[in-house]
């Protein structure tokens, strides 16, 4: 990979278009597949993943101010791939963010920020390595911004320094610190919506909650909207303690604490009121992408590791989603709920679902395609 430093004035920010050669990339060098097998049916996990280090990158700055995220640098790495890095203060580190420009950049445009799973961007488990999207999205006029970094996090506030991953505060970081800068590097028209998958699909309803008026849509994929009782609290806990190996009590305190509670989207669903949702889950039966017949990428997780624990995750979700439904419906928030008749907890159906609910999320956004 070769980077030329280009549009560099003073004060402003650095620019950097970046080449990378044909054999470039996550490729096979980082493969992990994050097994929560059984996360509240068992409590049973076989976790293996690739775990890439964080990198402060010098450079200038666009921006300042106490609590403001700061610019420091954008990788051009395509046509419409951008990779920017942001200076977090509440996290005292640089994040790095996979950014997809609109088909059309001349006039602001609105912004969907699209989450990976518990891998968080930093193992080859992302929605660029495994989908379609950047197909999906060339004619669509609408920004994309997908953290590269924030694995086992529930991108949430941690109370406390963790001593594997350390300062953790991903809700200051995405909702207060972020939106304003990158709005002016992108040219953004402020119009925003969010949507993540597994770990994620319970973040992007928490964020939802914690920042009322921030997002105009959330779509959430095969994720667990409780976190605060023995059903939800037992995934969380798997999730953050077994495949992450870390003290969920320094994420949310003690387990009988009202941290649990403040990020139980169940509990808060009334928050979600006037937001456009979008919500699904498989059945963790095997469905059209769990076929032997079927190509499989080089990074994607062994087939009998998706049918099986695969299935057990989805399996566990599904409960959780049906009981979202039924809580706003009690509740009488309108939402899009999408069951299938079957589906594991993979890639296929994820890609599926932002195709199936990007619609309502263009709406919700005002963009036409």
């Amino acid at each position: 990979m070769r980077s030329v430093r280009v549009g560099v004035n003073g004060g402003g920010l650095s620019r950097v278009k970046t080449l990378r050669s044909a054999g470039s990339g996550a490729g096979g060098a980082e493969r992990s597949w994050v097994r929560l097998a059984g996360a509240v049916l068992a409590g049973t996990v076989l976790a293996a993943a690739a775990h890439a280090v964080a990198r402060a990158v010098p450079g200038q700055i666009s921006g300042s101010g106490a609590g403001t995220a700061v610019v420091q640098r954008i990788d051009e790495v395509g046509d419409r791939r951008w990779d920017v890095h942001v200076y977090s203060p509440a996290m005292g580190r640089t994040i790095t963010l996979n950014v997809i420009r609109p088909a059309d950049p001349t006039t602001p445009r609105p912004t969907l920020y699209l989450f990976n799973g518990a891998g968080g961007g930093e193992d080859s488990m992302t929605w660029l390595n495994q989908t379609d999207l950047l197909d999906f999205t060339a004619d669509k006029d609408v920004n994309v911004v997908i953290p590269a970094e924030g694995m086992i996090s529930y991108y949430t506030d941690w109370l406390h320094e963790d001593p594997v991953s350390g300062s953790n505060k991903w809700g200051t970081f995405l909702t207060r610190e972020l939106p304003p800068a990158l709005d002016r590097v992108l040219g953004a028209s402020g119009v925003n919506a969010i949507a993540g998958l597994s770990m994620a699909a319970t973040s992007v309803l928490d964020l939802a909650i914690q920042a009322p008026g921030l997002y105009r849509a959330v779509a959430s994929y095969s994720g667990c909207a409780q976190t605060s009782d023995p059903l939800g609290q037992a995934f969380v806990r798997t999730v953050v303690e077994v495949a992450g190996a870390k003290d969920a009590t320094n994420m949310w305190g003690p387990y009988d604490g009202p941290g649990w509670e403040a990020h139980d989207p169940y509990l808060n669903a009334e928050k979600l009121r006037g937001l456009s949702l979008y919500i699904s889950n498989g059945s963790g039966l095997p469905g059209p992408y769990d076929s032997p017949w079927l190509p499989r990428s080089p990074q994607a997780p062994m087939l009998i590791e998706q049918v099986v624990w695969g299935g057990l995750i989805e399996a566990a979700t599904n409960v959780c989603t049906h009981r979202l439904a039924d809580r706003l419906r009690e509740l009488g928030i309108p939402a899009t709920f999408r069951f299938r008749a079957d589906g594991t907890h993979s890639w296929g159906y994820w890609q599926d679902e932002l195709h199936a609910s990007w619609p309502q999320l263009a709406a919700a956004m005002g963009v036409e395609r």
